[in-house]
């Protein structure tokens, strides 16, 4: 058996490792991979391959930034070109990119079967790109690798649960994975000062681009009791000017994967507008605030594990003090995703 894998942005090539290390362990399958360089710099292949001890791809199509319609149409393309001389007999998408799109309707178009891990997520916001990706992937998929009951649930109310299959998070196994290998890798002296602190990610074009969001979680995180740890990418630091915040902000370059595992576990809690880690504080037991109108993990909001706060900074502030948490239950599975995975497509 053949299977293309098709990733191309940073939470991609984690899940990916989950799934290509359980490949290893099996005979008879051959595992090709495709990063389509939708997001590509050098610190990413010292970050992603190196650092995680990926296996480097076998392709990379280079395509880079751009607007969705130029940039999906370049993937499609060119892994077009790759699917016909591979001949695989799965292709393998991830998420909800551009990369997963493309990959997709390559496989569609030249009748290969597609398996699309991490099915059934739904924002139910069709003004995300995501959300456009995730449902027309799902739609043409021939097996859906679904993380969540609730994603299950989801997919039955679409008429498509006949081709799922829950597996768990792959996430959740690289959580567990990693966690080890960044402790032993870093110390949480090389990346911060602060003994105390809230770990925020701020990223998305509806908080960045949106000048009074941005400086109403901006303000919150100046009022919070603990210092605000920042890792920030160069394109929000320069939405800054103008913002007004104090120095209870700390802001620090971009971190890697592992290093952001380590800053995770150390933190008291998240303040986020990121899916995934979202998701990742759930797996290390951290209390997330999400700055987003909507998730597509509801299964975290369960026993004031996660809020859904938006921009509103009165309800970030009040809800950073919750303390009282329910036990969690295991709505992502036990850690064994990669191994259901790859048993789901030897076994049909």
């Amino acid at each position: 058996m053949k299977i293309v894998s098709i990733i191309g942005a940073r939470p991609q090539f984690i899940k990916a490792a989950v799934v290509s290390k359980e490949i290893k362990k099996r005979v008879g399958i051959e595992d090709v991979l495709i990063h389509t360089g939708q997001h590509y710099d050098e610190n990413m292949s010292k970050i992603f391959f190196d650092e995680l001890e990926i296996p480097h791809p076998n392709y990379n199509l280079e395509v880079g930034s751009g607007l969705h319609g130029a940039q999906t149409a370049a993937m499609l393309e060119r892994t077009e070109q790759i699917l016909i001389k591979e001949k695989p007999d799965w292709v393998l998408v991830y998420g909800d990119t551009n990369s997963t799109i493309a990959g997709a309707l390559a496989a569609a178009k030249l009748h290969i079967k597609i398996a699309h891990v991490e099915a059934g997520l739904r924002s139910f916001n069709k003004l995300m790109p995501e959300e456009i990706n995730r449902i027309t992937t799902d739609r043409i998929s021939d097996l859906l690798l679904v993380p969540s009951q609730n994603a299950m649930q989801l997919l039955a109310k679409e008429n498509l649960v006949e081709n799922a299959i829950f597996t768990g998070d792959v996430m959740f196994d690289s959580i567990l994975f990693y966690q080890h290998m960044a402790e032993e890798k870093y110390s949480l002296k090389s990346i911060t000062n602060e003994d105390e602190f809230y770990l925020a990610t701020v990223h998305r074009a509806e908080n960045t681009d949106d000048k009074e969001r941005l400086q109403n979680i901006f303000t919150a995180f100046s009022e919070m009791d603990k210092p605000v740890l920042l890792p920030l990418h160069p394109r929000t630091k320069s939405k800054l000017t103008g913002i007004i915040f104090n120095d209870n902000i700390k802001i620090i370059e971009p971190v890697s994967y592992l290093e952001m595992i380590l800053l995770l576990k150390n933190s008291s809690k998240v303040l986020t507008d990121s899916g995934g880690l979202q998701k990742e504080a759930y797996f290390m037991k951290k209390p997330c605030i999400t700055m987003r109108d909507e998730t597509e993990w509801i299964e975290t909001l369960n026993g004031n594990w996660n809020f859904i706060c938006g921009a509103n900074a009165k309800l970030i502030l009040e809800k950073i003090c919750v303390n009282q948490f329910d036990k969690q239950k295991e709505y992502y599975g036990n850690g064994s995703a990669g191994k259901n995975i790859v048993d789901a497509l030897m076994n049909i």
